[in-house]
């Protein structure tokens, strides 16, 4: 969701962004990386996390600010610019790495990750953000779990970006640079800063996405399947609705977009369906997504 929502900005401006996939994963190894370093220090459980995470969203503005430099200072294609970023994360995250994940992180990460927003015990007991305090371990099971943390986060986080892509300027901006530069240009758009901006924008929430992950997992991930969610995100997206051309576009068709997706994979799962499948079909529905936006573009 979190990629998919950086990548409507980005194609919605007419560009393209291949290094959210690696760029997610620099920022959960090097997060990871600063936690552990901390909680091996003897710091606090909060203040490992805070720390950790902000260092990973920070330093994952980098690749983004210098996309937006490459493509609107250089004119480097979008596509040449961040596959050239896609093999620039790739490397540094795995010497950072060595190719493991990065573990012996602060035990509180899954708990907040995989936490819950409300706890019910029916008739007894209410408590947020965990579970009721004294619980014996047959009254664990009954205990009713209510909005996940990752869900609250994800809302939270699609409706800014939502509000900033439909009622501010940038957003307005966001759809003239897409619909035509030259136009935009006349009109007093800086362009060049404003593609800066949506660059860097799409790799904090790249980044974002790569700090959630560890708190869900518990362990800094990288893996060459971090290389196939810019797949998952541009599909995601295409399918919502947006037009690679660029003009046009929504975050919530993106979040439809890249629910079904969810949804095609784990039905295909349960279904007993080889992994390798998975990436075929959604290769097919986005090639079968841009065809139907060539062939009828006034129909989403």
């Amino acid at each position: 969701l979190l990629l998919s929502a950086a990548e409507t900005f980005v194609i919605i401006s007419g560009g393209i962004d291949l290094s959210v996939g690696f760029v997610m994963g620099l920022s959960s190894v090097l997060s990871a990386k600063v936690m552990q370093a901390l909680h091996a220090s003897a710091a606090s459980e909060p203040a490992s996390m805070l720390i950790g995470a902000v260092v990973g969203i920070t330093v994952s503005l980098v690749p983004g600010l210098v996309n937006g430099v490459l493509i609107a200072r250089y004119r480097v294609p979008p596509f040449i610019a961040t596959l050239g970023m896609w093999g620039i994360t790739n490397g540094i995250t795995l010497r950072i790495c060595q190719g493991f994940p990065i573990s012996f992180l602060p035990s509180g990460l899954t708990r907040l990750g995989n936490g819950y927003l409300l706890y019910v015990l029916p008739g007894r007991a209410v408590s947020f953000f965990h579970r009721p305090a004294g619980l014996a371990q047959e009254q664990i099971r009954e205990v009713v779990r209510i909005f996940p943390n990752a869900l609250v986060f994800s809302l939270l986080v699609l409706f800014i970006l939502w509000h900033l892509l439909r009622n501010t300027r940038f957003g307005q901006h966001t759809y003239a640079v897409g619909g035509s530069m030259d136009a935009a240009n006349r009109a007093g758009i800086d362009v060049s800063g404003h593609l800066v901006k949506i660059y860097t924008l799409s790799a904090f929430l790249a980044g974002l996405a790569g700090v959630f992950n560890v708190f869900q997992t518990g362990i800094g991930n990288f893996t060459p399947f971090n290389a196939m969610y810019e797949l998952f995100a541009i599909a995601g997206v295409i399918i919502g609705g947006a037009s690679l051309m660029g003009g046009k576009g929504s975050i919530v068709g993106s979040v439809i977009g890249a629910v079904m997706i969810r949804l095609l994979e784990n039905g295909m799962s349960i279904s007993g369906v080889e992994p390798f499948y998975r990436f075929i079909a959604v290769g097919l529905i986005l090639i079968l997504a841009v065809v139907i936006d060539q062939l009828f573009p006034d129909l989403f």
